[in-house]
C-alpha cells in the first residue's frame, strides 16, 4: 500500500516494526531470560565460583571464567565493559531494524532474535560482573574447546541460521536478480 507524505509517494513500511519483528524480539527476550536465569543459578545457587572445575561427563566440565575481552578474550582489558555493552545494544537495535525492514522469513527472524538475545545477555554480564560469565568447557581426546555460556550458543546458532537462510533458493534467487 502506498500513501502520500507531502509531495512524496512512499511505501507503507514501518522501519521500526515489520512482519517478523514479533518473532525476532520474542526470541531475543526468551534467549536473554534463559541465559540470565542460567547465570544466576550457576553463580547464586550452584556457586560454581566456589567449586573450581567440576567434571560432569567425560567430555563436559563446569568451570567459572569471566571473559573481559571480546570473543576468546581478545582485547581483554583494553576496552571498558560499559563500552562493549553499549556496542552490543547499538548492534542489537540495528539488527532489530534490519529484521523490521528486510526479514524474508521466520528463519531469518528467529536467527537474528537468537543473536540479539545472546548479545544482550552478555552485555548484562559486562555491566554486572565486569565481563562475561562463562561456565561450560567441552573437551575430548586431549583437546579443550573454549569456555562458553548459553548466550554464546545462541549467537552461534543464530549465525548458522543466517548462513543457512542465505543459501535457501528464495534468497539465492534474490541475490542473482537483475
Amino acid at each position: 500500500m502506498k500513501h502520500t507524505v507531502g509531495m512524496l509517494e512512499t511505501e507503507n513500511t514501518n522501519w521500526l516494526w515489520g512482519r517478523w519483528s514479533r518473532l525476532a524480539l520474542s526470541t531475543a527476550l526468551v534467549t536473554m531470560a534463559v541465559d540470565q536465569a542460567n547465570k544466576l543459578w550457576m553463580l547464586g545457587v550452584y556457586r560454581i565460583q566456589d567449586r573450581g572445575q567440576v567434571r560432569v561427563t567425560p567430555f563436559l566440565d563446569f568451570v567459572y571464567v569471566v571473559n573481559t575481552g571480546i570473543s576468546y578474550n581478545l582485547g581483554a582489558g583494553t576496552v571498558p565493559p560499559w563500552a562493549l555493552s553499549a556496542f552490543a545494544v547499538v548492534a542489537s537495535v540495528a539488527m532489530a531494524i534490519w529484521v523490521a525492514r528486510a526479514a524474508t522469513g521466520s528463519l531469518m527472524a528467529l536467527s537474528v532474535g537468537l543473536i540479539i538475545g545472546g548479545a544482550i545477555g552478555n552485555a548484562i554480564d559486562r555491566l554486572w560482573l565486569g565481563g562475561v560469565a562463562d561456565f561450560y568447557l567441552l573437551h575430548a581426546f586431549g583437546y579443550s574447546w573454549y569456555v562458553f555460556n548459553i548466550a554464546d550458543v545462541a549467537i552461534v546458532a543464530g549465525v548458522i541460521g543466517l548462513l543457512y537462510d542465505s543459501f535457501l533458493p528464495s534468497r539465492a534467487g534474490a541475490a542473482n536478480a537483475p
